[in-house]
């Protein structure tokens, strides 16, 4: 079970002290997009303009995976000025993850992937070796079907982990929010 469990929990990526990551020394960062920047299907927006272009300020590299289609991936991508994207990534499956890495020419041990969903984000992101960041959903039960059916299945792993974290004291948390 502990494949299924975030290296972090937080509540939005919006809240993440990025300069400490990169002076952690995280060179890349890998987002999904729909309700981990926006709302599913929603465009890039203001807000996410401002924290791509503070990112990029700092000298990340940010590479987008989602199991969506070309269009909708390559325009978030192209509206926030991203380096890469990889579109129908096929996560959970581990070589999206590391094909990006590969691409901005970082290993696996500076990138970081956030994400919103255990059994496609968090659970690739961990298979491929990579600090994994689970963030809530913008817009939970605002989703298709089954992705809804697998946010029940998430509250479970995440009351397992929540318990395990507690007990354990681990991992120790590397995102500080604001």
């Amino acid at each position: 079970m502990s494949k299924l469990f975030p290296d972090d929990y937080i509540d939005s990526v919006y809240f993440v002290d990025f300069e400490k990551l990169y002076i952690d020394g995280f060179r890349l960062l890998e987002f999904d997009i729909d309700n981990t920047l926006v709302a599913h299907g929603a465009p890039a927006d203001d807000r996410a303009k401002a924290l791509f272009s503070k990112i990029k300020k700092i000298g990340f590299k940010v590479y987008f995976l989602s199991n969506n289609k070309e269009e909708r991936v390559r325009t978030f991508c192209e509206d926030v000025d991203g380096n890469g994207y990889i579109y129908k990534a096929g996560k959970p499956d581990k070589k999206a993850y590391i094909r990006a890495a590969e691409l901005a020419d970082v290993s696996l041990d500076e990138t970081i992937f956030f994400g919103d969903q255990i059994f496609t984000d968090i659970w690739g992101a961990n298979r491929a070796g990579i600090r994994s960041c689970m963030t809530k959903p913008l817009k939970k039960w605002h989703e298709e079907p089954q992705i809804i059916l697998k946010r029940f299945l998430e509250a479970v792993v995440l009351f397992f982990y929540r318990i395990v974290r507690k007990k354990r004291k681990w991992p120790v948390p590397l995102i500080k929010e604001d």
